[in-house]
């Protein structure tokens, strides 16, 4: 039998003096691995992609994280020089593809950026700098090389009937934290599936129609095979891939 199909989405990044479609090497490895899929990139380039022509030939999408932040014009602000960099090819697809494929009952699982993505197309806003010294670090320091941004853990708590913590049997995970933004406010029909010690949002779940869909403000995968809740995060989306809708106790 054949495996499913995920799309995966890229961002536009420059290399040298060229654009280039990027998407880190990890997301698409753990993907294939711990999902048992097959995988296709999605280009970040909107005004050459027919967004419903591909999700048809989707099984399920992954959004991926990103250095770029969603403009937040996307969710009803003025745009602060701050809060870039940008990356509007991608928001578009992103974005877009979200809608399509919830339209078409097929999942679609969001990682980081990709998490903050399935927040705002739900209508949910963002805030900046969650991070702060006086608050719960949700990042590392500026100056630490790429081990130890990605080393950088907390806690989270797993909402009793959520589907995160059905799988794991638990109520709590440790996580590792990457983010200068997060969820201010809640997107329609998204059920909050883990907090941060500081409140924070930290992942969220909705089965609307047929689709479902689940998303982690961490990073699951950054060595993937050394963490087993990261595994899950993945085996979750394999799952869903072939057409198992994601149950809570709720």
């Amino acid at each position: 039998m054949s495996r499913p199909v995920l799309g995966i989405t890229c961002c536009n990044r420059q290399i040298g003096s060229e654009a280039a479609q990027s998407v880190m090497d990890r997301y698409v490895r753990a993907a294939m691995t711990f999902a048992d899929a097959s995988a296709l990139l999605a280009p970040a380039i909107p005004e050459l992609m027919d967004l419903d022509e591909v999700a048809a030939r989707l099984d399920g999408l992954l959004l991926t994280g990103s250095p770029s932040n969603i403009e937040t014009a996307r969710y009803g602000e003025a745009a602060p020089d701050a809060a870039g960099p940008f990356d509007p090819g991608r928001d578009a697809v992103a974005l877009g593809l979200i809608e399509a494929m919830v339209a078409k009952g097929k999942p679609v699982f969001g990682i980081c950026r990709g998490f903050q993505e399935i927040n705002v197309a739900f209508g949910g806003t963002l805030a900046r700098d969650v991070g702060a010294a006086e608050a719960l670090a949700h990042h590392a320091p500026a100056d630490v090389d790429l081990e130890g941004m990605f080393s950088h853990r907390h806690e989270v708590s797993l909402a009793p009937e959520g589907v995160l913590a059905k799988a794991s049997g638990s109520d709590r995970m440790m996580v590792n934290s990457v983010h200068y933004q997060g969820v201010e406010r809640l997107g329609r029909d998204l059920m909050v599936e883990a907090r941060a010690p500081d409140g924070l949002v930290e992942a969220v779940s909705a089965r609307i129609g047929g689709a479902s869909i689940l998303a982690v403000q961490w990073h699951p995968e950054w060595r993937t095979q050394e963490d087993a809740a990261s595994q899950l995060v993945f085996r979750l989306l394999g799952r869903a891939l072939r057409g198992e809708r994601l149950e809570t106790t709720a």
